[in-house]
């Protein structure tokens, strides 16, 4: 029988496709395991991921996100530029981890979030316009991307006309992170890197200037003559990070969630016949393929987990996509249910302080591209002559292309 710890590889080809089953077999055989690929921990099942969620003294989110590979000289030249670390909400633990969220906080209140709906709206009916009349999409690169993009270029405060360069540069960094691409890629990623991190300081040296209604200016520094409790490096590698996070986990959740939908058709039904199932549906898409497949933390001291110990020093991958099938906590876990009433108990927005800031801001997004697609497009369903495309990324979960078509309205 084949070894867990070899096998274990999200951008392998099965496991893009379904990683599901070995998932299972890991929470069954191998909850915790050592993946000599990865240099990784992985933890697998709900009660463990929940237990290093909590434990921040023994499980730290700084520097979560680093590469582990020493960068080659050319790209570390390069990179040279930049801050010396990324010091960011997600990278940080108790006591910065509660200062820098508490900007977020107000910046992104239940209130202003609330107040964005119209606009979500418009934006979502202003990109079917554009392709209405086709009959035909890719729902990704044609919808999926550009809504939480333009969004989250507007609570930023930056024009939307610089969302596909900042998405560039947003893939770069995320590129960065593994260091496994073909050092000519890294070296051209760490430019971007560099280009992503000059913009937003120039756009928060803007704001001292010139103050605006807008989530930038709420992140300059007091040092600056703002009003948040953040360094200037702090302030600009939070804006990075908010765009980033701003659009991935909705750009999954929209096409992932559609794709369910679409080997669900009963249930995709329901849901066009009664939107108000949408909130619960939209929980369910979350718990079972989630966006962000697991995130990383580093270890403090030598801590035992589900019967081993994990090394001072080393890094684990708590793997949200496998909690949320885990069958001690969902009943037929594999099963897509829109009605679950447990639904809300996944880990895809993560637990306890890191629970993401902006998971109302997803859900909100979520919502309102769900109801514009389905009462605007009727007849939706997959493209049967073109196949979707998995992105192959370790983090993330979703798709890079989505074809979908419908019955032009007459």
């Amino acid at each position: 029988m084949d070894d867990i710890s070899t096998r274990f590889n999200p951008m392998a080809p099965d496991q893009l496709d379904n990683p599901y089953p070995l998932y299972a077999r890991m929470r069954r055989e191998r909850p915790v395991f050592y993946s000599p690929m990865f240099d990784l921990w992985v933890v697998s099942r709900y009660a463990d991921i929940s237990e290093v969620e909590r434990d921040t003294a023994s499980f730290s989110s700084v520097g979560a996100l680093d590469a582990r590979a020493e960068p080659h000289p050319e790209v570390r030249a390069v990179l040279a530029q930049a801050y010396p670390r990324f010091l960011s909400l997600v990278q940080s633990d108790i006591p910065d981890h509660t200062r820098v969220r508490a900007v977020f906080g107000k910046a992104l209140s239940t209130h202003r979030i609330a107040a964005m709906e119209p606009t979500i709206r418009a934006t979502a009916d202003a990109l079917i316009d554009g392709f209405i009349r086709d009959g035909k999409a890719d729902l990704i690169q044609q919808f999926a991307y550009a809504l939480p993009g333009f969004i989250i270029c507007d609570l930023l405060g930056v024009p939307r006309s610089d969302m596909e360069q900042l998405k560039r540069w947003s893939d770069d960094k995320t590129l960065l992170m593994s260091a496994t691409a073909p050092i000519e890629q890294q070296v051209q990623s760490a430019h971007g890197f560099i280009a992503m991190e000059r913009y937003f300081q120039e756009q928060i040296h803007e704001r001292r200037r010139h103050p605006r209604e807008d989530l930038l200016t709420m992140l300059v520094p007091q040092s600056l003559g703002g009003t948040a409790p953040l360094s200037e490096q702090e302030a600009v590698c939070n804006a990075m990070d908010l765009f980033a996070a701003g659009h991935e986990t909705t750009t999954g959740l929209i096409g992932n969630g559609m794709w369910l939908l679409f080997n669900a058709r009963e249930q995709l039904e329901a849901v066009r016949e009664d939107l108000s199932l949408l909130p619960n549906a939209l929980e369910e898409v979350l718990r079972v393929e989630s966006p962000i497949r697991g995130f990383f933390r580093t270890v403090m001291a030598d801590t035992p987990l589900s019967g081993v110990t994990l090394p001072k020093g080393s890094r684990a991958f708590i793997l949200y996509a496998s909690g949320n099938r885990d069958e001690t906590q969902f009943t037929e876990p594999d099963r897509f249910d829109i009605r679950r009433a447990e639904a809300k108990k996944h880990l895809a927005f993560g637990k306890g302080i890191h629970f993401c800031v902006g998971a109302p801001l997803a859900k909100l997004e979520g919502r309102i591209a769900f109801e514009q697609l389905l009462r605007r497009l009727p007849g939706l369903r997959p493209r049967t002559d073109e196949a979707p495309v998995f992105r192959p990324y370790f983090m993330l979960r979703g798709f890079e292309h989505l074809p979908i078509a419908w019955d032009v309205p007459a």
